[in-house]
């Protein structure tokens, strides 16, 4: 194992007694990659392995409360909230103080009449109020490529219109969490650039926000971007489509016959977040990895990482991103 994933280890587990005889959680990681280790276990347990503060990020998309089972899992809407508690006080112990925790979370509607939960709105205000998170920023995730569900309201009876924003909850453990949008910066959009090169004068807009002469300066790198998550091209709100199936990680599944996950998001989310909050050499944790997405994008920026997930052939063929064998 290389040193940036040794030193990480060897912080990692306090055996005990009480962790001795647990046959989910495995101080022997499934596989590790230059600058991460990914394991198989209930990460409630792998969680109260690590040491308070060791985790500078942590990003993830847990099973949301639908109203429908799934293959990979998830828990029913009236018991959601708690049970995401339950990871959520050990996720807040292992951050830094410094840290964010980022969580892409969808809604779903309520069984047989056509009205949308509120379970996720239930899960940040107790994240907040009763974990002790800080609601850094609401940001949101545009998926083009979401399914019109539920048919029967959306297709059928024609009463809905299609869903396609998905909540990115970005919390942190202190009100000042490491943050530095200058790592995200976008190319300047058309619009900008014209007015650099026709100029502004200084005004007052019904708003009240004051416009100044420098308003058209383009020398700061590039645009802020906005709380809805782009791509690397450079529109207004683009899409992040999530109907991938050219990529090594579904290649290799329908070749090697291993069941591609449900429930993947693209790099691109996760990438943006851990530009975003993190520095090379910090630490990002997935604890419901899937097929490691997270941790295939922190190895591309030289984050060190963890992933911890329950379902072993998916923790296996999450391998794949890294050229390994499920």
């Amino acid at each position: 194992m290389n040193n940036l994933v040794e030193g990480l280890q060897a912080s990692l587990f306090a055996t005990s007694a009480e962790h001795s005889s647990s046959l989910l959680v495995r101080e022997i990681p499934a596989y590790t990659t230059p600058y991460g280790a990914a394991y198989l276990g209930d990460s409630r347990e792998f969680l109260a392995k690590l040491p308070e503060g060791s985790v500078n990020l942590i990003f993830t998309s847990p099973p949301y409360a639908l109203h429908f089972k799934k293959a990979y899992g998830n828990v029913d809407k009236a018991d959601y909230v708690e049970w995401f508690l339950s990871f959520a006080r050990e996720m807040f112990r292992v951050l830094a103080d410094d840290g964010s925790f980022v969580l892409n979370i969808g809604g779903s509607y309520n069984p047989k009449v056509p009205t949308r939960s509120l379970y996720h709105f239930k899960l940040l205000i107790r994240l907040v109020e009763d974990i002790g998170f800080h609601l850094a920023q609401e940001c949101f995730w545009y998926n083009p490529a979401k399914m019109p569900v539920p048919a029967e309201w959306v297709t059928v009876r024609r009463q809905r219109i299609r869903d396609s924003v998905e909540y990115v909850w970005w919390l942190s453990k202190s009100p000042f969490p490491k943050a530095d949008n200058r790592q995200v910066l976008r190319p300047y959009g058309k619009d900008m650039l014209r007015l650099a090169q026709r100029g502004v004068r200084s005004t007052v807009r019904p708003s009240g926000h004051a416009i100044r002469s420098s308003f058209d300066k383009i020398d700061n790198g590039g645009s802020i971007p906005p709380n809805v998550i782009e791509d690397e091209i450079p529109t207004d709100m683009l899409t992040l489509g999530n109907n991938s199936a050219n990529d090594i990680y579904t290649k290799r599944c329908k070749e090697s016959g291993i069941k591609i996950h449900p429930a993947r998001f693209p790099a691109a989310l996760p990438e943006f977040f851990v530009k975003l909050l993190t520095n090379e050499g910090d630490v990002v944790l997935d604890p419901f990895a899937g097929s490691n997405t997270t941790g295939s994008v922190a190895e591309q920026l030289e984050r060190r990482w963890l992933a911890v997930d329950l379902v072993e052939e998916y923790l296996l063929a999450s391998r794949f991103r890294f050229g390994g064998r499920g």
